[in-house]
């Protein structure tokens, strides 16, 4: 089995809307950035804090946290996006789950990205 991690908005969206991203996280094992998740779903969805922490645990019931040692900076315009690729290197990951158009511009190379469509 591929080993993948799911950028945050593959969490946001399985959340929030269900879909392709509850499918993914659902068949994946995966680093998530906790405190970003819980940042959107506070700021954007306006969560309470309960709601955000619920959701924490249940991402950590399923999921593998990894703790990146080397700095990446490769996407400019979106300096959180380099958290993904960290974790996605800590890992050893084989792919990327993202619908973000930074991470999709470096797919490629020995780590792809893959399009996860709501």
């Amino acid at each position: 089995m591929p080993r993948i991690v799911a950028d945050t908005n593959i969490y946001i969206s399985a959340l929030n809307f269900s879909g392709m991203a509850d499918e993914v996280l659902a068949l994946g094992r995966a680093g998530p950035i906790l405190d970003e998740i819980g940042g959107v779903l506070a700021r954007k969805f306006r969560w309470s804090a309960t709601r955000v922490r619920e959701a924490r645990a249940a991402i950590g019931d399923f999921t593998v946290l990894v703790h990146p040692r080397e700095p990446v900076s490769v996407v400019r315009e979106d300096e959180a996006d380099n958290r993904i690729l960290e974790c996605a290197l800590a890992a050893g990951a084989d792919a990327i789950v993202t619908g973000d158009h930074h991470l999709l511009e470096l797919g490629g190379g020995s780590l792809r990205t893959m399009k996860s469509e709501r």
